[in-house]
């Protein structure tokens, strides 16, 4: 089934829209290419003009630099997952069940979406796991929050939260859960494939036992309230 999808970027991250052209499109893919193969220090647009056939120059038209590359692709994947979250849960009545629907969608491997032909999100989603902190941890957060760049993000965490009030009402930490369960997810997946021994997962069987450690930790949280 074929799905109309349309994510809203904060304009104030690009100097011209890349989804609006060719060499824009490119640009996002190369770079995802570039980030995830490389790593974002050693990630230069001298590097990504080379690996696209453009200029420098032709990038910053896009991009004021690589850390608002780096914020547009993070927000861009929240807007996806936060779409796609609301697109598998719509029909679940149960909240409990709409909860581990959710953990299982953070937890599990991320399949390529053949919509954005020009968006990797498989690759993505592992920037995101390695990355995807430093769109944020920077000295700069406060006045990047200013300006909203984070707000994919907030989104995100807020449609979580609200899916573990409808199963706990009277829990008190809904938003805080929320982003411990996104960010959980993503460190123990990175902590199992780079520092197996700050984990008790293996490679066999990972995302389920990624998942039932997130389910454990959720659902005792909640059972207490």
């Amino acid at each position: 089934m074929k799905l109309h999808l349309q994510i809203k970027m904060n304009e104030a991250l690009f100097l011209r829209n890349p989804e609006g052209s060719e060499l824009g499109k490119n640009i996002l893919k190369h770079s995802i290419q570039l980030i995830f193969k490389a790593g974002f220090e050693a990630f230069t647009f001298k590097k990504l003009a080379e690996d696209i056939g453009t200029t420098e120059a032709g990038i910053y038209r896009y991009f004021e630099n690589k850390h608002k590359l780096l914020v547009y692709l993070t927000a861009w994947y929240w807007g996806w997952l936060e779409f796609q979250i609301s697109f598998q849960t719509n029909n679940i009545k149960d909240p409990t069940v709409k909860l581990k629907r959710v953990i299982k969608l953070l937890a599990s491997a991320v399949e390529d979406d053949e919509q954005t032909s020009y968006i990797n999100e498989s690759l993505l989603h592992q920037i995101i796991i390695t990355e995807g902190t430093k769109a944020y941890l920077t000295k700069q957060v406060g006045e990047d929050n200013k300006q909203q760049f984070f707000k994919p993000y907030k989104d995100l965490c807020a449609v979580i939260g609200k899916i573990i009030l409808e199963c706990s009402p009277k829990y008190k930490y809904p938003k805080s859960l929320a982003s411990t369960i996104i960010e959980m997810a993503h460190f123990q997946t990175f902590f199992m494939n780079n520092l197996p021994s700050l984990t008790d997962f293996g490679k066999i069987k990972k995302e389920a036992e990624i998942i039932a450690f997130l389910n454990d930790i959720v659902f005792t949280s909640l059972k207490k309230s």
